[in-house]
């Protein structure tokens, strides 16, 4: 019997660079939280480990070899002896390489597919091993709820009962590479005290995001000057209440009061910018 998981996008409501590590690693707190937008995970268990990708972003999402999925397989292997994996087919609707934990969010779900397929817990320290081994954010993705992620994404905060924020999420077709966006941050890091807790009532959450940023928007603006252009028309947006880019870019996303303004919005835009992706939202 064939076994699914979604793998929901991944959006940094905030995010703080707080220092450089010794390892050369940077020192991260994000609000993260989830979104309706998925990919689609289907695990057939039995034989040879293998991976299929379709979908409107197939293409873009590289070499098979290199996908996440069969990284985070190969990392739970080698904790689990005799793990039984089996015919991942992956359907791709998360755009690729841009700032919503496409990637990580796949992985997390192979791992979370491979648990059921096992019999493990989703609780066993071993698959948070493996999440980690395979990379920083398919930690918080292997809850997929949101939270306050901190270090390179290994400390996660107990879940956030965030309200719902409907929202457009805009990406303009350029492809941006995180270890680039960092190059060009340098070393200004955020030095401001801890925030204070994060509110759950929805006004209350958009005045507390308004005085928390994202650290890396002009470095990646440098990198890709269209992102300032996609946050300016998010920003004139009707309705809109906070626009801003989610992780090391290109994706930006702007929240609205409500599903209908996050609509029109995004029919707006896309009559405006056709060449653009644009997608209408939830997040929680």
């Amino acid at each position: 019997m064939s076994l699914v998981e979604k793998a929901p996008a991944k959006i940094n409501l905030t995010l703080r660079v707080l220092g450089r590590r010794a390892d050369g690693y940077h020192e991260l707190e994000s609000l993260v939280a989830f979104a309706d937008l998925a990919d689609t995970l289907t695990l057939q268990p039995g034989g040879a480990t293998a991976l299929d990708v379709s979908g409107p972003f197939a293409g873009p999402s590289g070499a098979i070899s290199d996908n996440l999925v069969l990284k985070a397989t190969a990392a739970l292997s080698r904790l689990i002896g005799g793990l039984k994996a089996g015919h991942f087919q992956l359907e791709k609707n998360i755009p690729v390489a841009a700032g919503i934990g496409g990637g990580s969010a796949d992985a997390a779900a192979a791992l979370r597919l491979l648990a059921r397929a096992n019999d493990l817990a989703l609780d066993d320290a071993r698959l948070m091993v493996a999440a980690l081994q395979t990379g920083a954010d398919v930690p918080v993705c292997l809850t997929s709820r949101a939270c306050i992620m901190r270090g390179l994404g290994e400390r996660l905060s107990p879940p956030l009962d965030l309200p719902r924020l409907p929202a457009v999420l805009v990406n303009p077709a350029v492809a941006l590479a995180t270890k680039d966006v960092f190059a060009r941050f340098g070393d200004t890091f955020d030095a401001r005290s801890n925030p204070a807790p994060v509110p759950l009532p929805y006004d209350a959450l958009i005045d507390w995001l308004a005085q928390h940023e994202n650290d890396l928007t002009q470095a990646a603006i440098a990198c890709a000057p269209v992102i300032g252009e996609v946050l300016a028309r998010l920003r004139n947006a009707p309705g809109c209440r906070l626009a801003r880019m989610s992780g090391s870019g290109p994706t930006c996303f702007a929240l609205f009061s409500s599903a209908g303004e996050a609509a029109a919005a995004a029919w707006m835009l896309q009559s405006q910018r056709p060449d653009w992706w644009i997608c209408p939202a939830s997040f929680g």
